[in-house]
């Protein structure tokens, strides 16, 4: 079994070829391909950590849709001063689906 740690986002996803990834978003289209940066690679028995073997790794995906994750509120409250603050945020992120590990 072949997988590999790419950074991706600010985070580490564990990869394999046909995974779906959802990722930080991404400058690339939907339809487009992408290069992700190997931390580690995995080929059944032998396991690749060093950097100069790594940089010749190349872990391509898909970008499949850019999407909203969930709705986070934020609620400020100060007691006894009729302080009350509301805010949401929904994070931007692109969904990723791994196509080739070499």
């Amino acid at each position: 079994m072949v997988y590999a740690i790419v950074k991706a986002g600010g985070r580490q996803e564990k990869v394999a070829v046909g995974d779906v990834v959802v990722v930080d978003r991404l400058a690339a289209g939907a339809g487009s391909s992408v290069q992700l940066p190997a931390l580690l690679l995995v080929d059944g028995e032998k396991v690749t950590t060093d950097a100069a073997a790594l940089a010749k790794v190349t872990v391509t995906a898909e970008v499949v849709r850019d999407e909203k994750g969930p709705k986070i509120d934020i609620l400020k409250y100060k007691n006894k001063t009729g302080y009350r603050k509301r805010q949401g945020h929904r994070q931007k992120l692109t969904r990723l689906k791994v196509t080739g590990i070499e």
